[in-house]
């Protein structure tokens, strides 16, 4: 019986191993699906809409292949389309049956629509209109490097890119913005076909053998003891012993050695090993979709959650977008740092961080020992507070920080179109116990703040006149109980430092000469993003000025020893005096009108700017 149920183990355990192999193998079918994208006409640009990434669920794979660089880059679609609205290109859609379909797209307009001219009826300038013809295509442009993709691959000959992107993105495919873009293009979709018991059928068919083989083992153990049949018969002679101590060639000998344990303990291991082999050949072959999921679905953990307003715009940036832009600035602005190169700073910065850098470029090129701005930061990124905005200029906020010397910036960088880079527009150095006010997460963005919105304490572009006046008189300022005192460090070093330089100045100049000092708001416009409590962060322009000049006819200015003054002035003296500027960056956080709180100072930074002769 033993070797009947042996058997029906065996016969099982070869079933379900063979049903569970097959499930894996013949049953199984393709793993993924793929379409091929056809394009007709040649053009340096191919779209692929992010419906067509979308048509089938799970993650997408690109595959363009073509003789030389091949460019992939992805990114939100009216993104993509602002960058391609002044260039000929073949985007690629479902049609009504949901098939993917090519259409060869000739440019709209020579720029996307930008600040309040984004939501007019006449933003966009249609091809036919009889007062503004169609747009001639723009000159070829590389498409690398740009800062609205979110994401962007480059090879030669053949690129494949794994996606994993929602119907609001789309691809961009081109090769270097002149040369035609890559033809042979295809994606593709894994098909969901797992197979959950395959793994069960193999290991229950293992453990099947096993119990045959084991069953088997038994019967041939009760076969051996129990020496075959016994039948009863006729009646047998008496025998008797045979004695072995006596050696005769008549005697046949007859052994009583019995087996040794190693044999028999050899036999067993020849059973066993094939066992457990075959086991560990059928568990390497399971992986983890060919088991059944079992464990109990997640339940969700509530979380504070922040309410979009309704009709609010997407983010300008990505956090990862943010920071690689920002990484791009810093490098840059370094490289200019370390030539002198105005020009290639001035394709990363803009407004007083530009100005302020382009007078130390003048400085360090006359003066050897004058030392350059710091280094612009790049990470780690702590804060990140886009502006939400789906046209142009598009703003967004950061803050940088660093934990070896305990220090930290904010800044803001302004993107003017779709083809422009982001530049660094203010810049300043957090105070050490600054505490931010509550700010959206990047992934909602916030409203950029008109510079003359009523509803905030004080309308942005008010801030610096204020600011400026407080620093002229102090508490007699009418501005003055507005502003939060405690704390500001700015406010004290500017009284301070002005204080230490009129008493030096006094002991030599007094007789002869006058100091005298002011404040005022600069050149560049306010930039200020609103804070979850109807506030906003202000970021403005502030240009001190000390002027010096001589009180007698006969006197005269010199500049012995300033050497920063002579070189901006060209002169090294004056009969009528100088006036030297300095320019300040400054970020405030002013809060909604009906607040108890008052405008405070977040940050601040001030270098010079300027030197010239009185006329």
């Amino acid at each position: 019986m033993r070797f009947v149920w042996a058997v029906v183990a065996f016969v099982l355990a070869a079933v379900m191993i063979g049903a569970g192999i097959a499930q894996r193998t013949v049953f199984q079918g393709p793993r993924t699906e793929t379409t091929q994208l056809e394009v007709e006409q040649e053009a340096p640009y191919t779209l692929i809409d992010g419906a067509v990434l979308n048509r089938l669920p799970g993650s997408q794979t690109l595959r363009a292949q073509a003789d030389g660089t091949i460019f992939v880059s992805y990114g939100r679609t009216a993104d993509l389309k602002a960058w391609l609205s002044d260039s000929t290109y073949n985007e690629v859609a479902l049609d009504d049956e949901g098939a993917a379909v090519s259409t060869f797209v000739e440019p709209e307009q020579t720029q996307p629509a930008t600040g309040a001219d984004a939501g007019s009826a006449d933003a966009v300038t249609e091809p036919g209109d009889a007062e503004a013809p169609p747009a001639e295509p723009a000159a070829p442009r590389s498409p690398a490097g740009s800062d609205l993709w979110l994401d962007e691959f480059q090879q030669d000959d053949l690129l494949i890119a794994p996606l994993q992107l929602p119907d609001t993105m789309s691809v961009l495919v081109a090769s270097d913005g002149v040369a035609p873009a890559p033809r042979t293009i295809s994606v593709s979709w894994p098909i969901a076909n797992s197979t959950p018991w395959a793994g069960p059928l193999i290991v229950g068919g293992g453990i099947l053998m096993a119990i045959g083989v084991f069953l088997y083992f038994l019967g041939i153990r009760h076969v051996r003891r129990s020496r075959g049949p016994r039948r009863k018969g006729l009646p047998m002679p008496v025998t008797e012993p045979i004695d072995l101590a006596v050696e005769s060639e008549d005697k046949g000998v007859i052994t009583s050695t019995p087996r040794t344990r190693r044999a028999i303990s050899g036999r067993r291991a020849f059973v066993a090993v094939p066992a457990v082999a075959v086991s560990a050949l059928l568990f390497t072959g399971c992986t983890a979709d060919a088991w059944p999921t079992l464990a109990p679905t997640a339940t969700p953990t509530p979380t504070a959650s922040l309410i979009v307003p309704e009709g609010q715009q997407q983010p300008a940036v990505t956090e990862a977008q943010a920071e690689r832009i920002l990484s791009r600035i810093s490098a840059t602005v370094e490289e200019a740092d370390t030539n002198l190169d105005e020009a290639l700073a001035a394709t990363r910065l803009d407004g007083a961080v530009l100005a302020e850098r382009t007078t130390n470029y003048t400085l360090r090129g006359a003066i050897p020992d004058q030392a350059p701005l710091e280094k612009i930061p790049a990470k780690p990124l702590e804060i990140t507070l886009p502006q939400a905005q789906d046209a142009w200029p598009r703003t967004v906020m950061t803050v940088v920080t660093d934990a070896a010397d305990k220090s930290a910036s904010i800044m803001y960088l302004t993107q003017q179109d779709a083809w422009s880079p982001y530049k660094l527009t203010y810049l300043s150095s957090l105070e050490a116990a600054t505490e931010m006010p509550d700010l959206a997460p990047a992934w909602i963005g916030a409203p950029l703040v008109p510079p003359d919105l009523s509803f905030l304490l004080m309308p942005p572009d008010e801030v610096a006149a204020a600011y400026s006046d407080i620093l002229n008189n102090g508490d007699d300022s009418e501005f003055a109980g507005m502003f939060e005192a405690e704390g500001d460090q700015f406010r004290a070093s500017v009284t301070t430092d002005r204080q230490a330089r009129l008493d030096e100045f006094n002991k030599t100049g007094s007789t002869t000469g006058s100091l005298t000092f002011g404040s005022a708001p600069g050149a560049f416009a306010p930039i200020a993003l609103a804070t979850v409590e109807s506030g906003a962060i202000v970021a403005v322009n502030l240009n001190e000025t000390d002027t010096v000049k001589p009180t007698q006819a006969e006197a005269v200015i010199k500049l012995t020893n300033n050497a920063t003054v002579k070189t901006l002035a060209g002169v090294e003296q004056s009969s009528t005096g100088f006036t030297t500027t300095f320019s300040d960056q400054l970020f405030f956080y002013v809060p909604a009108q009906g607040s108890t709180e008052k405008i405070r100072l977040l940050g601040y930074a001030s270098n010079i700017l300027d030197a010239k002769v009185i006329k």
